[in-house]
């Protein structure tokens, strides 16, 4: 067989760039181990109904979170599916689905294996990074920044698993803040989003699997009680909830930060895709796991009354999560620069259903938990409708392309006199 005819062979060892935007196989493989990740937590918080319960089990989805994203980072750089990555890929799966079983014990009996195969996850993606970067120093001093925080975080992790109380979670506190702020210590100019599309659609469906988790609660806490007209009710205005959450996202929000990526070069794209992506995306999908404790909760004595942490749970998780929708559209308002004033660049709507949320929330207990949670869907559809209906001309643009991102965050009055 002649050179010209000679088929390219991937070396075994080598990390392939990525030549595509689209979500591989292998990459949704692996985000379904970051689904029992997620199922874990809520079974953790919904297990130890108390501050201290829930204290952990946001703490552990950080960590769990981190490393995820690490490796969103990671594909958006290297194809996931070629030459050895893709035998480093299962590996990292394997020692996280270690970690996520080791989840309900995390701060007890298992708290040693779970920071070890934590460590094994983030040396899995450092090592990729390594080979990836062999022609890009920037890169290398980056990926070698990212190595000495994540070693500082998995010490500090072995470390606690020798501990208890308060001492124990002051290293995890510690260890989670020093690795979502390693970009600020070592520096993060070396790297960059070669598809930034692909990037964003690996958020959008963690989004989707979180929202999934909520309704996979819904069972869970249905299952074992009688299947009575209060029982489909609570079920009924969970998914209603549920619906809302997807439809905040996916209806403009998850549009508008993608086109502003896509645009976005250097330095500017890599923060941009950091404060919304990693940081706010996790606040997120921190807010939706709360509504799902709250869920199972609810299904599970939907004519009890709520718990002050359930309570929490279902109206701070979801304030939370609205609260990252106002961050996300400032973060994108800054962005292209617009004259817009600062409460016209927030919004009102959700602005307002995330204060009614914060009010309701000292009352939220005082009230049957159905009743409790048939409030919070309220506002929830109050929202949807209002966007629906007072932005309906520009909801109908920013979905179809036909205005410019610039324009997007002033309202339709300003934007006609342009």
């Amino acid at each position: 067989m002649s050179a010209e005819t000679r088929p390219n062979r991937t070396p075994r060892l080598t990390a392939v760039l990525r030549q595509t935007e689209r979500v591989t196989p292998l990459e949704l493989f692996f985000d379904l181990v970051f689904v029992l990740a997620l199922t874990q937590c809520t079974a953790l918080m919904a297990a130890e109904p108390t501050w201290t319960g829930l204290g952990k089990g946001v703490l552990v989805l950080g960590v769990l979170w981190w490393s995820w994203v690490g490796y969103a980072w990671l594909t958006s750089v290297v194809d996931p599916e070629e030459g050895g990555v893709r035998l480093v890929m299962f590996a990292a799966m394997a020692a996280l689905l270690v970690a996520a079983l080791c989840v309900p014990d995390a701060f007890g009996d298992d708290a040693l294996l779970f920071a070890c195969a934590y460590g094994i996850v983030r040396a899995a993606q450092i090592a990729l990074f390594l080979l990836a970067s062999r022609d890009n120093e920037a890169l290398r001093q980056s990926v070698l920044g990212l190595a000495g925080g994540s070693a500082v975080g998995v010490g500090l992790l072995i470390a606690a698993s020798g501990l208890d109380g308060w001492a124990q979670g002051g290293l995890w506190v510690l260890a989670l803040l020093l690795d979502m702020a390693e970009p600020f210590f070592f520096g993060s100019s070396g790297w960059s989003l070669e598809h930034p599309s692909h990037f964003a659609e690996r958020h959008g469906l963690i989004i989707i699997i979180a929202i999934g988790e909520s309704i996979v609660a819904l069972g869970i806490g249905a299952a074992g009680t009688p299947l009575s007209a209060g029982v489909i009710t609570a079920a009924l205005l969970g998914i209603t909830i549920a619906a809302a959450l997807w439809w905040a996202y996916f209806d403009w929000v998850s549009i508008v930060v993608e086109q502003q990526l896509r645009r976005a070069t250097g330095t500017q794209q890599t923060t941009l895709a950091r404060d919304c992506y990693s940081y706010l995306h996790f606040v997120m999908v921190t807010g939706i796991v709360l509504f799902a404790v709250s869920m199972k909760k609810t299904l599970a004595d939907y004519d009890a009354h709520l718990g002050p942490v359930p309570t929490a749970a279902l109206c701070g998780g979801l304030a939370l999560y609205l609260l990252a929708h106002v961050l996300l559209r400032l973060r994108i308002a800054g962005l292209v620069g617009t004259s817009v004033g600062f409460f016209r660049r927030i919004g009102r709507g959700r602005p307002l259903a995330m204060l009614a949320l914060l009010v309701f929330w000292p009352f939220a207990g005082d009230v049957p938990a159905l009743a409790a949670v048939a409030f919070v869907a309220a506002v929830f559809v109050a929202l949807i409708a209002y966007e629906a209906i007072r932005y309906r001309v520009p909801r109908s643009e920013i979905r179809h392309g036909a205005i410019a991102t610039e324009e997007i965050m002033a309202p339709p009055h300003l934007r006609a006199n342009r």
